[in-house]
């Protein structure tokens, strides 16, 4: 995995947050590590609570993906890697 979120494209961090959606890993303790991993690299407050316990209408990978892109342009942190 990418060190920081700027060295993913938003396509591999798509994929990366479906993975973790759909849980599908081959055991709890990667799908775990997969979840921190989220946590680090996207930075938002709400975490993880963004996959497990989304705000009505925002479900979903593709959703989730959203909210880190707007939150991290809005808070000025740096986004996805052009490709």
């Amino acid at each position: 995995m990418s060190k920081l979120i700027n060295e993913m494209s938003e396509a591999d961090f798509l994929r990366f947050v479906t993975k973790i959606y759909n849980d599908e890993y081959d055991t709890e303790e990667d799908h775990i590590d997969a979840i921190l991993e989220f946590k680090r690299l996207s930075e938002h407050p709400l975490g993880s609570d963004l996959l497990f316990y989304p705000e009505v209408g925002k479900s979903g990978p593709e959703a989730v993906v959203k909210e880190i892109k707007e939150w991290r342009s809005s808070n000025g942190k740096p986004g996805f890697k052009i490709v």
